[in-house]
């Protein structure tokens, strides 16, 4: 990064509290919960981790700072509206979707589905 492009690193400290059991086979393997929303309208989600060097993705992280600091225990609570965490899922995927596709990357691996909980 020569060129004087500015980076911005977050570090976030995850916490995970499993109440049983159940709660780590809820989650895949290269997977993480998620808590997005407020008050009624909170859905829990389960995204590939791979979202979090997304620059939409980074975004949310800077407002779940913002609103409740580095120090969260469980899953990560994002303060967004669900509506808005679905666009930003949608929009990551279909670039996730459209990278693989154009360098005919064939390894399924790679490829992640994400899904509402």
């Amino acid at each position: 990064m020569g060129s004087g492009e500015k980076t911005n690193h977050l570090s976030f400290h995850f916490h995970f509290h499993h109440h049983g059991k159940k709660d780590l086979k809820d989650i895949p393997k290269g997977c993480l919960a998620v808590m997005v929303g407020q008050g009624e309208e909170q859905q829990r989600f389960i995204i590939p981790v791979v979202y979090i060097n997304h620059p939409l993705f980074v975004q949310l992280l800077k407002q779940a700072e913002e609103e409740y600091g580095f120090n969260q225990k469980g899953p990560i609570n994002i303060p967004c509206h669900v509506e808005v965490f679905r666009h930003v899922q949608d929009t990551i995927d279909k670039e996730t979707s459209h990278h693989h596709h154009h360098h005919h990357n064939n390894n399924n691996n790679n490829h992640f589905l994400c899904f509402k909980v």
